[in-house]
């Protein structure tokens, strides 16, 4: 899982990682995404169940906040961990990201690929087109894989919905766009307005560019916003569609405003948990009126998908 909220930056940069058993990968995750630009986690020994929590930081930056983010990290989960620091130039990690980046197939209609394998666009397949640099959120991790295979089946399903159960305009929302890859596929795929919130003001232009870049500028519309919080996105409602690939204490923060703001009928899709999480996840949601009708996993993340009762 990487989840991005980089800026490009003039200075150096530097990778710094820790590697963990997994009892202690929410404590960590959260120091790292405290004091880091881009943070990324992977199972670095699946016999030993060790994690690797990395992040991508300004190497002149102030470490205090790291070091004492890591301190309450090990403090919380009982596990100290050695802290790694690499230099890592930005040509260099872009040339990194292009080489574990092939175009990758997804459920049935999705074909991910990265710019520098831009070419004639495969018949039959929504082909999504991304620049593989510091913010993106591409088909090749598996929270994403699970959303764009979860919003396959909820397309079907919102395609055989009565028209009177749907008197206006479907209204579709992603929470935490990133790249803008979910709210691009739900864009082509439907041909209807996409609103993409995300709280980096970095995030939300790579969303734009790249809807413009794959033909549905028109139909994306990138926000500057804070979850439920922001008026725009409280005034689009009550949506058919959200989606939200983002980490699994904010889902449950967000539980409560998600499920007001979401049209009966309506469907859910939440991702960027592990399958660990998963009943965490989905018992605050159901705590707020929504039934899961479907789990899918990638290796250890799992997407849920929810259902607000008509």
């Amino acid at each position: 899982m990487v989840r991005t909220t980089a800026r490009r930056r003039a200075g150096p940069l530097e990778t710094v990682f820790v590697e963990i058993p997994e009892h202690a990968l929410e404590a960590y995750e959260a120091a790292f995404d405290s004091a880091c630009d881009t943070i990324g986690f992977f199972l670095a020994d699946e016999d030993a169940r060790i994690w690797r929590v990395e992040g991508v930081r300004d190497a002149d930056g102030d470490d205090a906040p790291l070091h004492q983010a890591l301190l309450l990290a090990a403090s919380i989960s009982g596990a100290e961990a050695e802290l790694h620091r690499e230099p890592t130039e930005a040509e260099g990690w872009l040339a990194r990201t292009e080489a574990s980046f092939p175009p990758s197939r997804v459920g049935q209609r999705f074909l991910v690929r990265g710019t520098h394998d831009a070419g004639p666009e495969p018949a039959g397949l929504v082909t999504l087109t991304l620049d593989a640099g510091l913010a993106f959120g591409s088909g090749e991790h598996g929270s994403t894989r699970g959303c764009l295979r979860a919003f396959e089946g909820a397309a079907r399903r919102m395609g055989r919905r009565p028209a009177s159960d749907r008197p206006g305009p479907w209204r579709l929302i992603d929470v935490g766009t990133g790249s803008g890859i979910l709210a691009m596929a739900a864009a082509k795929l439907l041909r209807r307005p996409v609103l993409a919130t995300d709280i980096e003001p970095w995030s939300v232009r790579v969303a734009g560019q790249n809807a413009r870049d794959n033909g549905v500028g028109k139909l994306v519309r990138p926000v500057l916003a804070d979850g439920w919080r922001t008026p725009v996105v409280r005034a689009g409602a009550p949506y058919d569609l959200v989606f939200a690939n983002i980490l699994a204490r904010p889902l449950c923060r967000m539980a409560r405003d998600l499920a007001r703001h979401l049209a009966p009928g309506g469907h859910v899709i939440l991702a960027g948990l592990l399958r660990s999480q998963v009943r965490m996840v989905l018992a605050a949601h159901r705590r707020q009126g929504l039934r899961l009708e479907r789990v899918l996993t990638e290796g250890q993340w799992a997407t849920l998908v929810l259902r607000k009762l008509g």
